[in-house]
């Protein structure tokens, strides 16, 4: 039988409110499921102000407005995450300066941060890959020492933490994902999560295509217009309403996500203890909230013959970004040095299935054929 590397999970509740989406006679966006929506994360995670986007992609070019980004302005990005982290910034002016990977998982070295600060650094963009923060102190510490922002490119990090606090809740902007591979999904969109109060009302401008409507509806202003720039960020209610159903059941997603995550853990610690493949990396800081499960292979080819041998089988793992700064759009702008690490995990970091009706004899049928590839190397 087939095992997917994703499938959407619906919780039984999405046509429902999506009926009750279409039939109240506002399908726009900013309606009831929207506020809803915001008013979840900003009461489950204390975050200032949430504004539900299009897209993870649309939030982080929200952060991007908002950061007032100019012209050769630098912005620092770890090189290996997705084309949006960056993007983002690019859009706006910005020269990219990618950071590489740690040694042990792909998210950006801090203990390396500082020396790719200099007196053009305006922004630093974290990505905590697979859920797992990053060592958020040491950034920003030195977000505070070199007066630089720092937008949190959460994607992948609903319900995670560090040091106890919510991930999306530490930098002074962040911005999260629910497409269909998330843990938490509504096919695209995404949230702006805004920390820093300097920049909640433009932001709410800049959501609502450059115009302060939002004052206009809460009755603070007695007429509206443009004001500002911006764009059409926010989505429709039936989006946000597909959204609702899934936030309601959270908890539910997580713990099925947690507990698929731990076998496939100790069914694979084996080939990890014979030095044929590393898994995933928790650091004393970090939770897991079971986004991805991804071992890192010795090499290219190892990592092309697993993928190729688990396709025989009929099981779809599939490896995950290719290195930023060698990109054929990124390639002739970079002035860096080599980014080892990164490079390390674009070529031998392999995904495998993971998604909540996963049976735990599936993932059973994908280790013992992980083993039975690795066993005859």
């Amino acid at each position: 039988m087939h095992i997917p590397f994703n499938k959407p999970f619906l919780t039984g509740k999405e046509a429902h409110y999506l009926y009750q989406s279409v039939y109240s006679g506002k399908i726009s966006g900013n309606g009831m499921f929207t506020k809803k929506c915001q008013e979840f994360f900003e009461n489950k995670y204390g975050f200032k102000k949430c504004l539900l986007a299009t897209s993870c992609t649309d939030a982080l070019e929200m952060a991007a407005l908002l950061c007032n980004i100019r012209e050769g302005d630098e912005v620092i990005v770890p090189s290996y995450t997705f084309v949006s982290s960056a993007l983002a910034f690019v859009r706006e002016g910005a020269k990219i300066v990618f950071a590489d990977s740690g040694k042990d998982n792909p998210n950006l070295d801090a203990e390396r941060l500082e020396k790719l600060i200099t007196s053009r650094t305006k922004v630093i963009v974290p990505v905590h890959y697979a859920g797992v923060a990053c060592d958020m102190d040491k950034i920003m510490a030195l977000a505070e020492r070199y007066h630089l922002l720092v937008v949190e490119d959460s994607a992948q990090s609903i319900d995670s933490y560090y040091k106890g606090r919510p991930l999306g809740s530490i930098g002074h902007l962040a911005a999260f994902s629910f497409h269909e591979t998330k843990n938490i999904i509504s096919g695209e969109g995404g949230l702006l999560v805004v920390n820093d109060e300097r920049f909640i009302r433009r932001a709410e401008i800049i959501w609502e295509k450059g115009t302060n409507r939002s004052e206009f509806f809460r009755g603070e202003v007695n007429k509206y217009g443009w004001v500002d720039t911006g764009s059409s960020f926010l989505p429709s209610e039936i989006i946000a309403a597909f959204l609702f159903a899934q936030l309601e059941n959270l908890d539910m997603i997580q713990n099925k996500r947690k507990k698929l995550w731990n076998r496939y853990y100790k069914g694979l610690k084996e080939l990890e203890e014979k030095g044929m493949l590393r898994l995933p990396m928790i650091p004393a800081y970090a939770t897991n909230n079971a986004h991805m499960f991804y071992v890192v292979c010795r090499n290219l080819a190892e990592r092309s013959g697993l993928i190729r041998f688990l396709k025989e089988q009929d099981i779809l793992a599939v490896f995950h970004y290719l290195s930023l700064h060698k990109s054929a759009y990124y390639t002739s702008k970079y002035e860096g040095e080599e980014l080892p690490e990164c490079d390390h995990y674009a070529d031998c970091l392999v995904r495998l299935p993971m998604f909540y009706e996963l049976e735990e004899e599936q993932i059973d049928r994908v280790v013992e054929t992980m083993k039975d590839y690795f066993f005859t190397l």
